[in-house]
């Protein structure tokens, strides 16, 4: 629902025309609604509140509340190129961590960021679950290992071979040399008594989106959230693995409450970094090029 205060309106235009649901037309020099006039009807974007110079433009519905509006930070407070840059060279995928745990504070400092990137329409479909403290991220470990515990027969010879027929020869490279080998690691080095799978972090953050959400959008909200652990002194790794793991067991989604369907998402580890670097790495595209 779009809520005009029409007294207040002036009629500069601006939010028709950053309104491309539709539904926002110019009238006796007024804005108003109209769904006849409707191409997609208001899709909750929120531009045309966000734009309206005299403040007259309050939503609601899809997730939306009338006071989840609220002015930009001072470009003073923005942080700039160079500044962002140079915090993305400092970050390194963190495996070492501190026994210090992450206060409450800091993760809810982290989310906050996090639930800025764009997600889709409203409402959002994705979800955080989030395992605070070292206790339950090694008890989320554990439930992971039993369940790569029970899929050893995907290690058999008549599983590949129908991954090859099936899947193609790059699916079957990827389960033969990468998938099955890290699987068997995992479960060595448990054996050993060391956690090469959540490296005994003491935190962790699963993003997960629903069947219909775009399969990007918990990974935009993941890697926003990488940015703020580091932005607040965390380290942080990226673990793709789990979600599918979660993604095919029906035990892990009832232990967890989960959807019965979901994106398979992706996993965050954070914690105080034990080893300092003292160096950048350069990272590389695969290839860019500019269209003709």
């Amino acid at each position: 629902m779009i809520h005009l205060d029409t007294e207040r309106c002036n009629g500069c235009g601006l939010c028709v025309l950053v309104c491309k649901g539709g539904p926002l037309l110019l009238d006796k020099g007024k804005a108003e609604v109209s769904e006849q006039n409707a191409v997609l009807g208001c899709v909750a974007c929120g531009h045309c509140a966000a734009v309206c110079p005299r403040d007259c433009i309050r939503l609601s519905g899809k997730g939306l509340l009338p006071d989840d509006l609220t002015a930009l930070p001072r470009k003073e407070d923005r942080t700039g190129y160079e500044g962002l840059l140079s915090l993305l060279l400092s970050r390194r995928s963190a495996r070492n961590f501190q026994e210090k745990e992450v206060p409450r504070e800091i993760i809810e400092k982290i989310l906050a960021a996090a639930s800025t990137a764009p997600m889709g329409l409203p409402p959002s479909e994705v979800s955080v679950l989030v395992f605070s403290g070292r206790e339950k991220v090694r008890s989320f470990r554990k439930e992971l290992l039993a369940s790569i515990r029970s899929a050893r027969w995907m290690q058999s010879g008549l599983f590949l071979l129908f991954v090859r027929l099936f899947s193609g020869r790059e699916a079957w490279r990827m389960y033969r040399d990468f998938v099955l080998p890290v699987m068997n690691l995992y479960i060595q080095k448990d054996r050993e008594g060391t956690d090469w799978f959540f490296y005994d972090a003491p935190l962790a953050f699963y993003f997960y989106g629903s069947p219909s959400a775009d399969p990007a959008d918990p990974l935009i909200a993941a890697t926003l959230a990488m940015t703020a652990g580091e932005a607040l002194g965390l380290g942080s790794c990226f673990l793709g693995f789990p979600g599918h793991l979660i993604r095919h067991s029906r035990r892990l989604k009832v232990k967890y409450d989960l959807p019965g369907k979901l994106q398979p998402g992706i996993v965050l580890l954070f914690g105080y970094p034990a080893v300092r670097f003292h160096r950048s790495l350069k990272r590389r595209f695969a290839g860019v090029r500019y269209a003709e």
